[in-house]
């Protein structure tokens, strides 16, 4: 599945580097706003044990882990909705992602300027919040001046999308997010249609000194990005950049060492991009075989069917039924057979929705 997560936050807050630690793609980091300007973006391997784990049971001659986009997008400075710092560009990038990684600075260094002379993680949260709303309600204006001139002619389409834009404006009004909006079953689909920037999910990355990595809860800049994140029902997580390129660089053995080293158990890059792989519903099943194990991702609540068509469409087009057994009980028992013989193997017809860990068997005819 094709869905991308975007790294964004005001100029020199580690985007670019942890952009680069990411993927290893080397995007330019400079010591300058708008070191980026055309995003930069790469794949990325999502995390799992569990893959390692099928791997040694099953022996396969190849394995293939899920992925996931990244794209790293151009600083943001205040008035870019406005067109300020070649904003509108960026604003357009940003509307073709999924998702926000927002990078936000939580460390003192007089070496790397900041775009505002100052440090202050909450302000420059406001600064792009602020922006992306100012574009929302633009493209609100727009769309009612339309919609509502089709709307007196009584179509029913046209007077379920004013009443949405209706109700969203004055919460943009108001400086806040579409996202702190309720919406119904029956609203949701208008609203998606409508591709603001402010329903887009979003994660906060707070991003500390070297130094600070072991003991993040006394840095005060990220107790209020993790106030502020509260209020938004937000994740945080805490990343240094500039040490994750360095742990992206290093081998296994080397890796743990590091991290030992700094006193945290877990790469950031690795929570980030479990993170935002979960941000956006996604799970994984995955397939598994003496020729190949890999893992898949799908969308949280996909049916049997579905999940068969991301591997092909002749496999959804023409499907029978799935052999499923969890990654647990196959760990447990071994083997396929072993679980077969344990009764933890099932056949799983078209309305069964597939849960995240599950070993599948599709078999299809056409």
């Amino acid at each position: 599945m094709s869905l991308t997560a975007g790294i964004v936050g005001l100029p020199n807050v580690g985007k670019s580097t942890l952009f680069n630690a990411i993927t290893k793609a080397g995007a330019e980091a400079a010591n300058y706003p708008f070191a980026t300007i055309d995003p930069n973006v790469g794949m990325v391997e999502v995390p799992d044990y569990r893959l390692e784990e099928l791997t040694k049971l099953v022996k396969p001659k190849k394995t293939v882990p899920a992925t996931f986009e990244f794209t790293d997008i151009a600083g943001i400075v205040r008035g870019a909705s406005k067109g300020e710092g070649l904003g509108n560009k960026f604003l357009s990038h940003i509307r073709q992602v999924d998702a926000i990684c927002h990078v936000v600075r939580c460390f003192d260094d007089d070496n790397i300027t900041h775009v505002e002379g100052r440090v202050d993680p909450l302000a420059d949260i406001d600064t792009i919040n602020l922006e992306l709303v100012l574009a929302d309600l633009e493209s609100v204006d727009k769309r009612l001046a339309r919609v509502s001139k089709i709307a007196k002619t009584k179509d029913k389409e046209a007077v379920a999308e004013l009443a949405v834009l209706e109700k969203i404006k004055p919460v943009l009004e108001e400086g806040k997010s579409a996202r702190s909006i309720e919406f119904t079953d029956d609203e949701l689909p208008i609203v998606k249609g409508l591709f603001l920037l402010t329903t887009k999910p979003v994660l906060y990355v707070a991003n500390v000194a070297e130094d600070e990595i072991a003991d993040v809860e006394n840095n005060n800049y990220v107790k209020q990005v993790k106030e502020f994140a509260a209020t938004e029902n937000a994740e945080v997580i805490t990343v240094c950049a500039r040490a994750e390129e360095e742990i992206a660089e290093l081998d296994e053995d080397d890796k743990k060492d590091f991290l030992e080293a700094l006193g945290i158990e877990e790469s950031g890059l690795d929570k980030l991009i479990r993170t935002a792989y979960h941000l956006l519903g996604l799970a994984t099943y995955f397939t598994a075989g003496e020729q190949e194990v890999r893992a898949w991702t799908f969308k949280v609540g996909m049916k049997a069917p579905e999940c068969a068509g991301i591997i092909h469409t002749d496999f959804e087009r023409g499907f029978i039924r799935a052999e499923t057994v969890s990654f647990i009980d196959l760990k447990e028992y071994g083997s396929m057979s072993a679980a077969k013989d344990a009764g933890r193997v099932r056949l799983e017809g078209k309305d069964y929705v597939v849960q995240d860990g599950d070993v599948m068997l599709f078999r299809f005819n056409v």
